[in-house]
């Protein structure tokens, strides 16, 4: 359960967080080259799936040889809060067409803006310029980040509870369902429509 109250990022955390697993398509490689041309800290949270312990080894574990990034390893949903909060942003470097990207929202939720890369779900979760940016390249990423002042915390928290909290993408998802079933020529939906709270 992500706590919101974790909306303000602590002087000294890292600048970046990453949160998932360590494979070729999350690019973590991106994150640390970030981190290290503006000389800024990047923590990562991430499990290592068996299938990518190769990838993991040869390619990633070499470059955490740097003070600046932290590998902390997988960590459990109670910690998640306090990780994402207290980050001043979330790295999203994907390079792969994410169908939704949970940890997103669940950044979104603790208030910490996302420098996500353009792919997948990033454009329908994240609104550039005010949850957090959206870039195509490096060199964009790193001037994302130099503007990370620019963005309200409260904002992308208010953004959140306005979009994705359980009861709001419920109601939207059974509005969606009524609209292709009334869609589909088959008139009202055969069951009792919730009320909204």
């Amino acid at each position: 359960m992500i706590n919101a109250n974790h909306s303000q990022a602590r002087t000294g955390w890292p600048l970046f967080t990453i949160l998932g697993r360590i494979s070729p398509e999350k690019r973590p490689d991106r994150a640390i080259s970030i981190a290290k041309r503006l000389g800024m800290r990047l923590k990562i949270a991430a499990k290592v799936d068996a299938v990518d312990v190769g990838y993991f080894r040869d390619e990633i574990k070499p470059l955490l040889a740097d003070p600046l990034i932290e590998f902390i390893g997988e960590i459990g949903d109670s910690e998640k809060s306090a990780f994402l909060g207290n980050a001043n942003a979330l790295l999203f470097p994907i390079d792969w067409p994410e169908p939704f990207g949970l940890v997103l929202i669940e950044a979104m939720a603790c208030g910490t803006p996302v420098v996500a890369w353009r792919c997948g779900s990033v454009s329908e979760v994240i609104e550039d310029g005010k949850t957090g940016f959206i870039v195509d390249t490096e060199d964009e990423a790193v001037r994302a980040v130099l503007k990370l002042d620019q963005l309200d915390r409260l904002t992308v928290r208010k953004a959140f509870q306005e979009r994705f909290t359980a009861d709001v993408m419920a109601r939207n998802y059974l509005r969606l369902y009524w609209r292709i079933c009334g869609a589909a020529g088959t008139g009202r939906a055969p069951f009792r429509r919730i009320q909204a709270r």
